[in-house]
């Protein structure tokens, strides 16, 4: 009897949790949101099976979710198996042709197709396609001295649109074409806030290894403007691995998206918690 009341306890509580989430499911209903997938998640068995379920269940409920992917452990790995050595400069990767390959066959393939199987392994439907593919993302060369690295000019989402129509979830692989056929290499924060930005999106997720934008005394500040993360990047507060992906929030949110989540990807069903709950998930950034 007490294991039988603890199961109707259980399932009470996810009858209610249904029920508390209908007006986050109404307010999603239609809404496009672009979610930057990478980090450590993306090498677990277990989390890229619940974060593919999270993902189908998002489409199902209406959501339009576009999954931009990184893969930057996978290309190490490839190019050291290759024995093809890299040059640095300031500390960034030099991207010669030799790399460039490399980097297209484990983003538009290993990577790309495993996260494309996983979400149809859960009922989706999902495409995976490169910022090559149907001149979705179009590049200029960011630094001569960093050779084939690119940054987004262009964004033509049409082919997007297409697959919203069909019920089909977009995974992309962070590559763009130059205007003269060249294949270039673009940061996987970059691109996902280029295509949120061409997108109008209502929310960009940045899943990350940790937990959101901390304060000085390392809690995590839940809520944030345009001009506080500014300020918190002059004092010093927004330091390292943190400012690249602020500054591809602010201009994200200066391009037309709502508002940003910077989140902790590791944590289970970390998209639904934010986009379905009163709790949220790391640091939401808005205009203002």
């Amino acid at each position: 009897m007490k294991k039988q009341t603890a199961m109707n306890r259980d399932w009470i509580t996810t009858a209610r949790t249904l029920s508390e989430a209908l007006p986050y499911l109404q307010r999603y209903d239609g809404a496009i949101v672009v979610i930057k997938f990478g980090g450590h998640a993306m090498g677990d068995d277990a989390a890229m099976e619940s974060f593919a379920r999270d993902i189908v269940l998002m489409r199902q409920v209406g959501v339009n979710p576009v999954i931009v992917h990184g893969g930057g452990p996978m290309i190490n790995q490839m190019l050291d198996k290759l024995q093809i050595t890299s040059d640095f400069v300031n500390g960034k990767r030099v991207t010669d042709a030799a790399t460039v390959e490399v980097v297209e066959m484990v983003l538009s393939g290993r990577v790309n197709k495993r996260i494309v199987q996983a979400i149809n392994r859960q009922g989706g439907k999902a495409v995976g396609l490169s910022g090559k593919d149907a001149n979705l993302m179009i590049c200029d060369q960011t630094d001569p001295d960093l050779g084939f690295v690119g940054t987004p000019a262009q964004v033509d989402t049409g082919v997007l649109h297409t697959l919203f129509r069909d019920d089909t979830i977009p995974v992309i692989a962070p590559l763009g074409g130059g205007r003269g056929g060249e294949t270039y290499n673009v940061n996987g924060d970059t691109a996902a806030g280029a295509i949120a930005a061409a997108l109008k999106a209502d929310r960009l997720l940045l899943l990350t290894d940790v937990s959101g934008v901390k304060d000085k005394g390392g809690d995590v500040v839940t809520e944030l403007t345009s001009a506080q993360i500014r300020a918190m990047t002059a004092d010093g507060t927004i330091a390292g691995g943190m400012i690249p992906k602020t500054e591809t929030a602010l201009t994200a949110i200066e391009g037309g998206v709502r508002a940003v989540v910077i989140l902790d990807g590791r944590a289970p069903n970390a998209c639904l918690l934010e986009l379905f709950t009163d709790h949220g998930a790391g640091s939401i950034i808005r205009g203002g």
